[in-house]
């Protein structure tokens, strides 16, 4: 059997075959695309956020539960005029909270604090109040210096 005779045999069968993993592996990428642009999402949409949603009006966050999508978000479209949606009626971000921390910057403070109190307490990294403490005493010591000995 030679190449051409086996490719007019199966060569459409390996074709198609070709083409349905192409087809998966492409539907997966888009769908692993579009979950982490959905937790991004989630963990810009915090109170404060303004946002855009499904219907085409604007609105700023005032309560949503990124863990519970089943749970109505709370969006304020007008001052004093908040209506409930849907938490998945959210478009996209407009505009992130500005001095609102998410639980990311929450846990990378927290981590951030342990390792500077961690280097405090070994003696490695010196406190703010220390550094002050040594700064004065270094002063008062230079003051007594200059001060005419009586």
């Amino acid at each position: 059997m030679d190449f051409a005779n086996f490719f007019a045999n199966y060569g459409l069968i390996i074709l198609l075959i070709g083409l349905l993993v192409f087809m998966f592996w492409s539907s997966r990428r888009r769908m692993q695309k579009q979950k982490l642009e959905q937790e991004e999402k989630a963990r810009q949409t915090v109170p404060g956020s303004e946002v855009l949603l499904q219907g085409g009006l604007y609105g700023t966050i005032v309560e949503y539960d990124g863990e519970d999508l089943d749970k109505p978000a709370q969006v304020e479209i007008a001052p004093g005029v908040v209506i409930k949606v849907h938490s998945q009626a959210v478009l996209r971000i407009v505009n992130p909270a500005q001095g609102f921390v998410t639980e990311d910057d929450f846990i990378e403070a927290e981590e951030s604090e342990a390792e500077y109190v961690a280097g405090v307490a070994d003696g490695d990294i010196s406190s703010i109040s220390d550094d002050h403490r040594a700064a004065r005493q270094a002063e008062t010591e230079r003051d007594d210096k200059d001060r005419p000995q009586v």
